[in-house]
């Protein structure tokens, strides 16, 4: 492209820095439509030389556009424009474990709060930290904000970690996890999943005495591995309140209902197994065998008369991300997690 469309205007007298009017000015190119995505910028050099200031400035300005999304850096090459209207619309990096019918529900809710403020672009690693990695290390410098879920079932926490603090912390938001490693972001809207649980089923408590028996069936070596720290605050709180209890990785065909006993399930193909095996052996739900499912849908609203429930309120994940980009919140946000009675305990 021809390098001179770019034109800035400086002014001398003014008392804004160089490096901030020669950002500004790059911008309303961009705004005019000047200068498009795509376009190559002068070097760090030759704008030092055409417009008579420093190559420190210039590098504050380019700075502060890489910062902002608006353009990028290519090793060897030089620097380029991303976007066509920097002023109007935010870039927003989401980087998703994999897209369930929660996370849908968490995305749009984000997109809708933000439609007309923001673009967002989702990514999904499907639980892949090679994946993982290679996205961020991909993506860094070039957008407003990057929201970041990252949900892994490894021991190598420091790479989880090193991979997400090469983004700069003031981008930085963590959804629905709190990252070991990361002490610095700008916000974080999460669960507390040892916490959530303990709590939500000490509120059900007095329908739980009932049973002499907790059975949790929580799914091990899955492509999309669920947080331990679940079945750590199950263990608390059958220990605290002296149940009985057992943790199971799957319903098989040869597991036998026993009576009296209450079954916390997060996979909806347990659930669905529960039911037959309770209804092959003529037992009665909410008297001779409790049910509690993990994360509410509508079907469980409906299912059985409604499916007593633990969740979390998904719309309020993607609202409260929303939020810390509308209004530059900063700080962590502990989302609402709670149990819905219903007719299965």
């Amino acid at each position: 492209m021809n390098q001179s469309k770019l034109l800035l205007h400086l002014n001398e007298a003014s008392s804004e820095p160089k490096y901030k009017q020669i950002a500004q000015s790059i911008i309303e190119n961009i705004e005019t439509g000047q200068v498009k995505p795509g376009y190559q910028l002068p070097s760090i050099t030759q704008l030092s030389i055409d417009y008579l200031v420093s190559r420190d400035t210039v590098e504050k300005a380019y700075k502060i556009l890489r910062n902002q999304g608006v353009i990028e850096s290519v090793k060897g090459k030089g620097f380029y424009v991303l976007i066509s209207s920097p002023k109007s619309k935010l870039r927003i990096f989401v980087l998703f474990n994999k897209l369930s019918s929660y996370k849908k529900v968490i995305y749009n809710t984000l997109a809708y709060e933000l439609r007309d403020k923001a673009n967002l672009e989702l990514f999904v690693y499907h639980c892949n930290l090679d994946l993982f990695e290679s996205y961020i290390n991909d993506k860094v410098g070039r957008y407003n904000y990057y929201v970041i879920m990252s949900h892994f079932d490894t021991p190598d926490k420091a790479r989880i970690a090193n991979a997400i603090n090469k983004i700069h912390p003031d981008k930085l938001i963590l959804l629905d996890n709190i990252v070991e490693g990361v002490d610095r972001f700008r916000g974080a809207v999460y669960q507390d999943f040892k916490a959530d649980i303990y709590e939500a089923l000490t509120e059900g408590l007095p329908q739980l005495e009932k049973y002499k028996k907790l059975t949790f069936v929580f799914p091990e070596n899955v492509p999309y591995p669920y947080p331990r720290h679940i079945v750590l605050g199950f263990k608390r709180f059958c220990a605290i309140h002296h149940f009985d209890y057992e943790v199971l990785s799957e319903l098989k065909a040869e597991h036998t209902i026993e009576k009296g006993t209450a079954y916390l399930l997060i996979e909806e193909n347990d659930l669905a197994e529960l039911i037959k095996k309770i209804r092959a052996q003529g037992l009665v739900i909410a008297k001779d065998i409790g049910i509690i499912s993990y994360n509410d849908t509508p079907l469980k609203e409906v299912l059985l008369e409604g499916i007593s429930v633990v969740t979390t309120d998904f719309q309020q994940l993607g609202a409260s991300t929303a939020k810390i980009v509308l209004h530059q919140l900063k700080g962590e946000i502990k989302n609402d997690f709670k149990l819905i009675l219903r007719n299965t305990l």
